[in-house]
């Protein structure tokens, strides 16, 4: 089994910053590609960005230039920076994990999110 676990969700103003983790744990041979997806009320979940295993990233253009993914492989974890917080930006903050697994499966694990409120 395998487990994927965020943290790092708060009430922030607009502007401020926020930084959130997410850890992969359990039956775990490989970690590839990582990301962060958000879900808005009322909305689709979107992807906010990602990063590969070598640290290639993506963002959506919504949040280029404010929000940094990183990853450390040697603690299975990701991180996403995020600074000057809009309002837009509040919403529940899934992690996705694309785990090879101990039995050499593959397998897309997400964790249970993580709310970010942004007040104005």
């Amino acid at each position: 089994q395998v487990q994927v676990v965020e943290s790092g969700g708060n009430l922030v103003q607009a502007g401020g910053s926020l930084r959130l983790s997410c850890t992969a744990s359990g039956s775990i041979n490989s970690i590839n590609g990582m990301g962060w997806y958000r879900q808005a009320p009322g909305k689709q979940r979107e992807l906010a960005a990602r990063i590969t295993k070598g640290g290639g990233t993506n963002y959506a253009d919504s949040v280029k230039g404010r929000f940094t993914i990183s990853r450390d492989n040697a603690k299975n974890t990701v991180y996403l920076q995020m600074n000057n917080l809009k309002p837009e930006d509040t919403a529940v903050y899934y992690c996705k994990a694309a785990v090879i697994s101990r039995r050499y499966e593959f397998l897309e694990v997400w964790g249970q999110g993580t709310q970010v409120t942004v007040s104005s």
